[in-house]
């Protein structure tokens, strides 16, 4: 594959070839069709393509995929499968008229599943793609990144480019934010207990916090330890239901800031404090009778996972409750979900099996306790995300641009396809730290 980027460097753009009139309504949108089918091994094209030319191929209604000019695929030849593809998507180069969830669905359920994901960077595959856009006139120097991917610097996992990732991702905005969320700001897998129709993602989230707020088993008068807080909806949580105080750790300033201004709001100053400080910088030893960390797992980094353990040993009292909340994957899935995820949402981001997790907090000193997965709850919370998404989505484009919209909306309708498929996971791991006192 590298040696056909070389190539392309330097080639010119190659004009599209004229075609016969008389097969021309069909003639790009086919050609597409038949490359997919060669690309993925699909027997037909899962849904709808309308090209350029206003040919149309496979099946009427939606999803459609729309495709305005050839230089969505030039991106593909040069970022072969999925960031390409969401390059052109994030940008409007090819657009999908229908369900964007429902779309991802059927192109994986198309590929054989020996291919899946689809691996078009194979050497065979590279050159019928490279034939492929040559014909259709998507030959052409390598487009520019989109504004919306992420641009970091410096060296893995330190304090500094960890700033610049959290930053990235939650500075976003704390208004686009409130669209997505409910009202508690719970960024992280909701607890759904019931299919009524009055249950709603409040109901929901408020239940996750009590769930978490129980395995603790959380009292008046206990100080709890919250490691990348996120918006504060579990320490106000705790502090208004369970009469405990706490501290919050977190990176990002837009989150801090809002913390601060519910906390006045909520009469809870006094009760609750939030830090803009990196897990490793916090040293409390043995202050705290329970520790949560909410779905910041998966943003520590392997080399620095075990530092991030021994803290939270360390900040807890001989015999207190941890609650980790942590993303997850299947074994053969990509640790950092993948390179959209890793190039527009969360660059760095580590996601481990969850056995191989377990045996990091027991390395640090904790027992395990208990493990549960909320892996279908997290498939239905992305689902209530994507349709507030939707339903405030000229205010969303207000708050952050199209382009940055269109991130999200590919983002959340990919996930719930990983959750929905055992790709990706969350799962509650309960720990204990020993009862004899430290030396």
């Amino acid at each position: 594959m590298q040696g056909i980027k070389l190539f392309l460097r330097g080639l010119p753009v190659v004009p599209r070839e004229k075609e016969n009139p008389a097969t021309a309504p069909a003639a790009v949108a086919g050609r597409i069709s038949r490359l997919y089918q060669r690309l993925t091994g699909a027997r037909e094209l899962p849904i709808g393509v309308r090209a350029w030319d206003g040919s149309h191929a496979g099946p009427d209604g939606k999803p459609t995929l729309v495709l305005d000019s050839p230089r969505a695929l030039r991106r593909l030849v040069w970022a072969p499968n999925e960031l390409g593809l969401a390059q052109a998507y994030v940008t409007g180069e090819l657009d999908v008229e229908g369900d964007v969830a429902e779309g991802l669905r059927r192109v994986w359920a198309s590929v054989r599943p020996e291919t899946r994901p689809p691996r078009i960077a194979t050497p065979g595959n590279a050159a019928r793609l490279l034939a492929g856009a040559v014909r259709l006139g998507a030959i052409g120097p390598r487009p520019a990144p989109p504004r919306s991917q992420a641009r970091v610097r410096g060296g893995l996992h330190t304090p500094a480019r960890d700033r610049a990732v959290i930053a990235h991702h939650y500075d976003l905005s704390n208004d686009f934010y409130a669209l997505l969320l409910d009202e508690s700001m719970a960024y992280s897998s909701a607890y759904w207990r019931s299919d009524a129709p009055g249950y709603t993602l409040e109901n929901a989230q408020r239940d996750k916090l009590d769930l978490i707020c129980r395995k603790l088993e959380l009292e008046p008068g206990m100080r709890l330890l919250d490691v990348g807080c996120g918006w504060g909806g579990l320490l106000m949580h705790a502090a208004e239901h369970y009469g405990v105080t706490g501290v919050g750790l977190t990176i990002s300033r837009q989150q801090a800031a809002f913390i601060a201004d519910r906390l006045a709001r909520r009469g809870l100053a006094g009760r609750v404090e939030v830090r803009i400080q990196h897990f490793r910088e916090f040293v409390e030893p043995h202050a705290f009778d329970a520790a949560a960390s909410i779905e910041m797992g998966e943003h520590v980094g392997a080399e620095a996972y075990p530092a991030y353990a021994r803290m939270v040993h360390t900040s807890l009292k001989p015999g207190g409750r941890a609650l980790i909340q942590q993303m997850s994957r299947a074994a053969d899935a990509a640790p950092g979900g993948g390179p959209f995820i890793e190039s527009f949402i969360a660059p760095d981001m580590c996601m481990r099996p969850l056995d191989e997790t377990v045996v990091q907090w027991r390395a640090a000193g904790f027992t395990l306790l208990d493990t549960e997965s909320l892996r279908e709850h997290y498939a239905r919370t992305v689902d209530a995300w994507r349709s507030k998404l939707e339903e405030a989505w000229p205010r969303a484009v207000e708050l952050v641009g199209e382009e940055t919209a269109r991130v999200w909306r590919l983002y959340l309708a990919g996930g719930q396809l990983a959750f929905e498929q055992g790709r990706m996971g969350v799962d509650q791991i309960l720990l204990t730290k020993a009862s004899h006192v430290e030396h």
